[in-house]
């Protein structure tokens, strides 16, 4: 079974990895920006069809900008945006409108009428957001993955065209053989979903890693008896704190794998 080795140390034995996407995989952050700032306008625009209260208008923009995760600095990489999925931001998009007055039924419908609008821009003009280009030493660490016979696969809260998009933009689809999206039920952080993606690798979740860039990622690892959770802090401008994991990524350099791990014979035992 191949050895992974973090700064060259080795870390276990596993016929799998695991990886999330967005600040793992993804340089995702100016993508999301970008998609977060959209949303607060059109939304802003919807409500200013409903009141002349310029107050109400400011607060909705700091609320949603908020709820997002979205400051001067960049984006809070546990907010929403970053690592909750589509519905999670449609729920946190109509509570805002209900933080203003809106009562459910029209809170739900313009955050839905928020997004509608957003996604014919971006199906219109799918140049408005950046490319999510891979974070730096990525392909290398897959390329040694596959050729060490390393099963791998992607776990994200991105619907499940989003990940085949982004693995086909980036000619990544050889290097995952299977992924659990959004679409999937349950979603995570259920770590039900941590096994069953193992069940269409035809792994056991202790014979896998998991790579991801948030707590919650990494607690569900460890509901889900993965065999080791790696914490991976380098996706963002503003590096999240984690706690749950089990080692520590700062770059990709840092992680390798060795197809066939020395043996206590190899290396002259006394």
């Amino acid at each position: 079974m191949p050895q992974l080795l973090l700064k060259g140390n080795p870390i276990g034995l596993f016929k799998g990895v695991l990886f999330d996407k967005d600040g793992t995989i993804s340089n995702s952050e100016e993508h999301l920006k970008s998609l977060a700032k959209l949303r607060i306008e059109v939304a802003k625009n919807l409500f200013k069809a409903r009141t002349s209260k310029e107050k109400d208008i400011i607060l909705l923009q700091k609320l949603l900008a908020k709820a997002y995760g979205i400051n001067s600095k960049g984006i809070n990489p546990t907010g929403t945006i970053a690592i909750g999925s589509k519905s999670q931001n449609l729920i946190s998009t109509a509570t805002v409108f209900t933080l203003i007055g809106e009562g459910w039924p029209k809170a739900w419908e313009l955050a839905n009428e928020t997004f509608r609008k957003v996604d014919i821009i971006d199906n219109q003009n799918s140049s408005i957001f950046s490319k999510r280009s891979l974070l730096p030493g990525i392909l290398k660490l897959l390329k040694s993955l596959q050729a060490s016979g390393i099963i791998c696969g992607v776990i994200s809260n991105d619907t499940h065209s989003g990940i085949q998009k982004f693995l086909s933009s980036n000619d990544l689809e050889s290097y995952f053989s299977a992924s659990w999206s959004a679409d999937n039920q349950p979603t995570k952080p259920n770590p039900i979903a941590v096994k069953e993606l193992c069940k269409r690798l035809r792994l056991v979740p202790t014979e896998c890693a998991l790579i991801g860039d948030a707590d919650s990622d990494l607690l569900m690892a460890k509901q889900a008896g993965i065999g080791l959770s790696l914490g991976y802090i380098a996706g963002w401008s503003n590096p999240p704190q984690l706690t749950e994991h089990q080692q520590l990524i700062y770059h990709w350099d840092e992680l390798s794998v060795e197809k066939k791990p020395k043996v206590l014979s190899d290396i002259g035992a006394k």
